[in-house]
Parts: structure tokens; C-alpha cells; sequence
């Protein structure tokens, strides 16, 4: 459940960076969330879809969800392999000594801002 308190702090970012570059309306966010950021990208949304209709200026905003896959790196054979399929345990080498590199983000990747013209427009 804490998909809320992650759409709550990027809302937050989002306004408060729309407020420092006098934007009136952002059009799309778009994040990159992990594979194995444990957040469930359905819930996400609906969390999104809840959450942004307080704040006017990304009320009508669309969320972009990239999901970025999991990578693990060996510290024993200095390789990279798929987290998800393989595990901690190197599929190359079968050493322990591993540590994730990706995949466990979650980071605004993108903002899209409207102009003016497009807002009265719509």
C-alpha cells in the first residue's frame, strides 16, 4: 500500500516544479518504476487517478508507466545478468556475491507541459 504515499510525493514534485516554471497544465508524467520496486503498476494508477484531481494543474494529466527491468551484477565473475529469471545466485558463475544495479527505481522521467494556447484550445 504504498503505492499512495509514493503518487502523493511525486504529485507534490510535479506541482511544485510546475509552480517554479509558471506552467498552467502538465499533459503527461512519465516514471520509470523497477520490475522489483515491489509497486503494483495497476494500483499505481488507480492511485494517481485518485490523488491528481487536488491539484489543478495535473488534474487532466495522463501517467506514463515504464516498467525498467531488474539487473543484478556479480561481484565474483564481474558479469550482469536478469534479476527476475536468475535470482541472487549467478547464473554464470553460481557466486552469492551479488548486488542489484537496476530495477528497483522508481524516478520521474518526464514532464510534459501544455501551453496556453493548447489549454484554451481544449
Amino acid at each position: 500500500m504504498h503505492e499512495l504515499g509514493i503518487v502523493t510525493h511525486c504529485a507534490k514534485t510535479i506541482v511544485d516544479l510546475a509552480e517554479e516554471n509558471h506552467l498552467k497544465k502538465i499533459g503527461s508524467v512519465t516514471l520509470e518504476i523497477g520490475e522489483v520496486s515491489g509497486i503494483m503498476t495497476d494500483y499505481f494508477v488507480d492511485c494517481w487517478n485518485y490523488f491528481k484531481v487536488r491539484y489543478p494543474v495535473i488534474a487532466e494529466s495522463e501517467l506514463k508507466l515504464k516498467v525498467m527491468p531488474a539487473v543484478t551484477y556479480c561481484e565474483d565473475c564481474k558479469s550482469t545478468y536478469e534479476t527476475i529469471k536468475y535470482g541472487r545466485i549467478c547464473p554464470k558463475c553460481g557466486s552469492p556475491n551479488t548486488y542489484l544495479l537496476t530495477g528497483n527505481e522508481c524516478i520521474i522521467s518526464e514532464v510534459e507541459a501544455e501551453d496556453d494556447d493548447e489549454a484554451a484550445e481544449n
